[in-house]
């Protein structure tokens, strides 16, 4: 894909379904490690707020997000997105149309963290072994930002 500008930061969208936990993550650390090349947005098919363990777990690493807000995907349809990443398989299985006529669609898809602390709930894990599950996303995450702007070629 050429750029007219091809000093102009890439314009990128994390989707998921709820912008609540996984895509928020991701627009934290673009910002944080890619800000110089990567303008990063968040959004979701749905809105379900900012995950409370999301702000504790980015915090943990010195990323403060409590300021993020969550975002439907139709709130931003005046951005002209030069890719679309897909967090999750429902975002991915309804991306909105609209977005590929402009951007680049990909998917990389990583496990969802309330479910995953949800089920080590029922089994009686105490708080700290929830919050793992956050803890091993986000730096799945991270370690998929780090590869960015690249990542986005394939």
């Amino acid at each position: 894909m050429s750029y007219p500008n091809p000093n102009a930061k890439l314009k990128v969208l994390f989707l998921c379904t709820g912008n609540s936990c996984r895509s928020q993550m991701a627009e934290g650390w673009a910002r944080a490690l890619k800000g110089d090349v990567v303008e990063a947005y968040s959004a979701g098919i749905e809105m379900h707020g900012l995950n409370p363990n999301v702000v504790a777990v980015m915090a943990e690493v010195g990323l403060d997000i409590s300021a993020h807000t969550s975002k439907r995907v139709d709130d931003l349809a005046a951005v002209p997105f030069d890719y679309v990443v897909t967090v999750c398989g429902h975002a991915n299985e309804t991306c909105p149309t609209w977005l590929g006529s402009t951007a680049k669609i990909m998917h990389v898809g990583f496990d969802d963290p309330p479910k995953l602390a949800a089920h080590l709930a029922a089994a009686g894990a105490d708080e700290s072994e929830q919050l793992d599950c956050y803890r091993r996303v986000r730096d799945e995450i991270k370690a998929f930002v780090t590869k960015l702007p690249k990542a986005l070629e394939t």
